[in-house]
C-alpha cells in the first residue's frame, strides 16, 4: 500500500479528498503520497494540494480543482461552484513545484549527500470537469490535466507527466524518496511535551477561577451563603479567596477574624501552605481542620479516627462547652466552611457559637452533597442563600464528561481540551497490579512523577501504607507536597486535591455504601490525564449506565 503523509488528512473541499483517496488505492507499495504540502519562503506562502514521490519515475505537483473549470479565449481559467472566480491552476502548481524542489535541493542532508537533481513535475486535476481530447494550452498541454474521464487511471496518467516532464534529470530511488520525505517533514522539531499542554491549560484554569471570582461581590451585603458547585467549579479556590478578602477587607468594608475550616487532612494541609506566604494582613486568624479549632480551644482529641461517636457527638460536645467560654478576643467575625458536606450535625453548633455576633455573623459554606462520601449527615441550622457555579474549570473537557452524571447539576466544561479517558478492564483482584502499570505508562509517556497518582476506591495501597505507618497521618499527607514522587491515595482523603495525572483504581470487589460517591471523587482528581483501572461490571454497577456510557464499558 502506498504511504499516506498524513494518515488522515483534512481537506478544504470534497474534490481534493477524492482525489487522495483515489490515488491512496491506485499508486503502488514504493510511492509515497502527501497531502497539503506548505511552504513558505522568501517570495511567498506556497501550498501544493498533494505531492506524489515515485520512486524510478519523478515527483509530481499536483494542484485539484474541484467544480466546474473552464478557460477562454484568452487562456484565462474560472472555476464556477457557488460563484465564479479566475483561478490559475497551472501557475500554482509551477510555482509550488519550484519552491518545493528549491527547498528540498538546498537542505544539507540532499546537498551534502552528493545527491544529484532528479525529475519534478506540475499538474492539473479537474476530477468533475471534462477535458477535450484535443485540449492544449502553451503551459499545459492535455497530459498534463486530468479531467473527470481521466480518473480511472489517474496514476498511470501522473507517472506519465514524472516521466516526460525534466527528463534530462535522473528519477529518484526509493532513498531519495525517504530522504524527500524527511525534509518536508522539518528537521529538529519540537516533540509533543504533556506538560506544556497541562501548563497551558492550568493558566487558563487560573483565568477563569480569577474571573468567577467576581461571584464574591455579591456575597458583600449577605452574610449567611452556601455556594454549591460540582468537582471542578473552584469552590476551594473561591473559599480561600474570599478568606483574605474578608480579612483584609475590601470594598470599604473593614477587616474582619476569619476560620477558614474543612475536615480532611489534605486540604487541611493544602490551606495552611497556602497562607503560610501570605501578608499578615491576608491571613485568617485560623486556618485548619475542624478539630485544629477544638485543639486550639483545648479539646482533648482522640486518634482512632474511625471513632465515629467521637468524632461526630463527643468532640463537639467539648468545643460547644469550651466556645461557652471563650474570650470576645477569640471570637469570628465570619466562618467559612470548605467541602462542608464532610460536617456532622452537631459540628455547627460549636461553629455559630465562635462567631462574635451569632445573629448577623457571616457563615460561608462551600458544598457538593454529590461528594458526601462519609455516612454522616448535617447542614447548618440557619437559613443560608444558595449561590451555584455551573462551570467546571479544572478538568479537561474529556475528564468532566466522564463524571458529568455525577455531578449535582449540568456544569459546562470550560477547562480545555486533552486527551481521552482510558479504561483498562481488571478485576478487584488484579486492579491494584493493572494500576501500578498503568502509572509506569504514563511516567515512560513523559509525565513527571510529581504530577502523578494512584487514587484507590476499595483497600488502600500498599505504599499509602507503609507511609502512613511510617510517618503518621500528618508526615503521610506532607509528602502530597514535599515528595517529588508518585502520591498513593484513597478517595476518602483526596477531596479537594487533585493531580495532573491520576490512575483511578476501582479495587472493589462489589459497590459498597456510598459507591457511586466515591467514584465521582475519584474520577474528578485529574485535571488533565485520566486511566480508569477496574471490572467494567462493578463500575457500571457504582455509577449507572450513563457513566457506563461516558467511560465506553458498554
Amino acid at each position: 500500500m502506498v504511504r499516506l503523509i498524513p494518515t488522515e488528512p483534512a481537506f478544504v473541499n470534497n474534490a481534493e479528498r477524492e482525489v487522495w483517496e483515489r490515488l491512496s488505492a491506485q499508486l503502488g507499495v514504493d510511492d509515497v503520497l502527501l497531502a497539503n504540502v506548505r511552504l513558505t519562503d522568501h517570495e511567498q506562502d506556497h501550498e501544493a494540494d498533494l505531492v506524489v514521490i515515485m520512486p524510478g519515475a519523478g515527483i509530481v505537483v499536483v494542484e485539484v480543482k474541484g467544480g466546474s473549470i473552464t478557460v477562454d479565449g484568452q487562456g484565462r481559467w474560472w472555476q464556477y461552484g457557488g460563484g465564479s472566480r479566475r483561478v490559475d491552476p497551472v501557475g500554482q502548481a509551477r510555482r509550488s513545484k519550484h519552491a518545493l524542489r528549491t527547498y528540498v535541493q538546498d537542505d544539507p542532508r540532499w546537498r551534502d549527500s552528493s545527491r544529484t537533481r532528479v525529475r519534478w513535475a506540475h499538474t492539473v486535476v479537474t476530477p468533475y470537469s471534462t477535458v477535450p481530447d484535443d485540449f492544449s494550452l502553451p503551459d499545459c498541454g492535455r497530459d498534463m490535466i486530468h479531467g473527470k474521464a481521466d480518473q480511472e487511471r489517474l496514476d498511470t496518467r501522473l507517472r506519465t507527466v514524472a516521466e516526460t516532464q525534466e527528463t534530462r534529470y535522473r528519477a529518484p530511488t526509493i532513498d531519495d524518496a525517504a530522504l524527500i520525505v524527511e525534509i518536508l517533514s522539518g528537521r529538529s522539531l519540537m516533540v509533543r511535551e504533556v506538560m506544556a499542554e497541562a501548563d497551558d491549560r492550568e493558566a487558563r484554569a487560573d483565568r477563569l477561577t480569577q474571573e468567577q471570582a467576581m461571584i464574591l461581590s455579591v456575597t458583600r451585603l449577605l452574610h449567611r451563603v452556601e455556594v454549591r458547585g460540582g468537582a471542578g467549579s473552584g469552590k476551594t479556590v473561591l473559599a480561600m479567596a474570599q478568606a483574605k478578602q474578608l480579612t483584609r477587607g475590601f470594598a470599604g468594608q473593614k477587616s474582619q477574624r476569619v476560620a477558614l475550616l474543612c475536615y480532611s487532612i489534605g486540604l487541611g494541609e493544602w490551606f495552611t501552605r497556602a497562607f503560610a506566604g501570605e501578608p499578615r494582613r491576608s491571613r485568617p486568624a485560623f486556618v485548619g481542620k475542624f478539630e485544629d479549632l477544638g485543639r486550639e480551644w483545648g479539646a482533648e482529641i482522640g486518634t482512632d479516627r474511625n471513632d465515629s461517636e467521637f468524632w461526630e457527638k463527643e468532640l463537639p460536645a467539648q468545643m460547644a462547652r469550651l466556645v461557652a467560654d471563650l474570650p470576645e478576643g477569640k471570637k469570628f467575625d465570619a466562618i467559612i466552611v470548605d467541602e462542608a458536606q464532610d460536617f456532622a450535625e452537631d459540628w455547627w453548633v460549636p461553629l455559630l457559637g465562635a462567631l462574635r455576633d451569632q445573629e448577623e455573623g457571616g457563615l460561608y459554606v462551600y458544598s457538593d452533597e454529590n461528594q458526601r462520601v462519609f455516612a454522616r449527615f448535617g447542614r447548618p441550622p440557619v437559613a443560608l442563600v444558595p449561590l451555584v457555579l455551573d462551570h467546571n474549570l479544572r478538568n479537561t473537557r474529556q475528564i468532566a464528561e466522564s463524571f458529568g452524571p455525577l455531578a449535582p447539576m449540568r456544569m459546562r466544561a470550560l477547562g480545555g481540551e486533552g486527551p481521552e479517558v482510558r479504561f483498562v478492564q481488571a478485576s478487584a483482584e488484579e486492579a491494584l497490579a493493572v494500576a501500578d502499570d498503568e502509572v509506569l505508562r504514563l511516567l515512560e509517556g513523559g509525565w513527571p512523577h510529581e504530577h502523578v497518582a494512584l487514587i484507590t476506591t476499595g483497600s488502600r495501597h500498599p505504599e499509602q501504607n507503609a507511609l502512613q505507618e511510617r510517618l503518621g497521618q500528618e508526615g503521610y499527607w506532607r509528602t502530597f507536597w514535599e515528595s517529588d514522587d508518585v502520591f498513593y491515595g484513597h478517595v476518602l482523603g483526596c477531596k479537594g486535591l487533585e493531580r495532573r495525572a491520576v490512575v483511578l483504581c476501582f479495587n472493589e470487589p462489589e459497590p459498597r455504601d456510598r459507591a457511586k460517591e466515591r467514584l465521582y471523587v475519584g474520577l474528578s482528581r485529574a485535571t488533565d490525564k485520566l486511566v480508569v483501572v477496574g471490572d467494567a461490571v462493578g463500575i457500571r454497577a457504582a455509577g449507572g449506565d450513563e457513566i457506563a456510557k461516558r467511560l465506553r464499558l458498554i
